[in-house]
Parts: structure tokens; C-alpha cells; sequence
């Protein structure tokens, strides 16, 4: 996978259509958790969605967001690492530019 760069960036609103400002996921024990839905974005052929759960120690979750055979929007994680870091880091640069006056 190559490196991203904002210029490639579309933002979208595919979960937020179907779902609403919120998505409930479960983790791999069960347990529910609601999650807000901050952003969503596409970069080449792949979108993602940064989502950020409730409480004071939430931290922004990123996830890709795939197209089910029912045609409704999906989250699934990121598990290979470069990619992972990829958007990671382009989201970064999304939210967080660099100082072009120094």
C-alpha cells in the first residue's frame, strides 16, 4: 500500500446516512459500546470512519468501512499495519496541519 496524502482526501457520510451521529459495536466478548461518529473519508478505492466512544478516557478509534451484500455501510478494523498507520497519519494531517508560517 502506498502513502496518502490529503489531496486524495474525499469526505463522505455513508455511515451517518444510514446510522445517525452514532453506531453501537461490539467487541469480541460481547459487550456493546456506543460510539460517536467524528469523521469519514475516502482515500483510493478504501473509506474509513474515526469514531470516539464516551467518557474521559475515549480515545479516536479509526476503522475501514466496507460495503455489506445488503448494500448498508460496515465497520471492520485495520488489522494490517501499514495501512493502519497510513490513515492514521493522514487523518493526523487532516486534522492537525502543519504550520506553514514558521
Amino acid at each position: 500500500m502506498t502513502d496518502f496524502s490529503a489531496d486524495q482526501v474525499v469526505w463522505t457520510s455513508k455511515l451517518k446516512e444510514v446510522y445517525g451521529e452514532t453506531v453501537e459495536l461490539e467487541d469480541e466478548q460481547g459487550k456493546s459500546s456506543v460510539y460517536d461518529i467524528i469523521a469519514e473519508f475516502e482515500v483510493g478505492d478504501r473509506a474509513y470512519a474515526v469514531l470516539t466512544g464516551s467518557g474521559r478516557a475515549a480515545e479516536q478509534e479509526i476503522l475501514r468501512i466496507v460495503v455489506s451484500p445488503d448494500g448498508l455501510p460496515e465497520l471492520e478494523s485495520i488489522v494490517d499495519d501499514e495501512e493502519w498507520e497510513n490513515v492514521n497519519e493522514l487523518y493526523d494531517e487532516l486534522t492537525f496541519p502543519a504550520d506553514v508560517s514558521e
